[in-house]
């Protein structure tokens, strides 16, 4: 599944580090790509939307 979230807190490559983490520890095969610019992470998951978006919020970065 693609989703792609809006994360407002997003500022800098070391936070893209630490949300690619927090959805690694839901699913370590996800692929992550997050853009500092746009602030969407665009993520493919097998995980269902919820389990990323609370690993998101555990990890500081709240979806918008």
């Amino acid at each position: 599944m693609a989703l792609e979230l809006k994360v407002p807190t997003m500022a800098c490559s070391a936070c893209a580090d630490t949300i690619t983490k927090a959805v690694k520890q839901v699913d370590p095969t996800a692929e992550v790509q997050a853009d500092t610019k746009t602030k969407i992470v665009s993520i493919q998951t097998q995980q269902p939307e919820t389990e990323i978006r609370e690993a998101l919020a555990q990890a500081g970065y709240p979806v918008g």
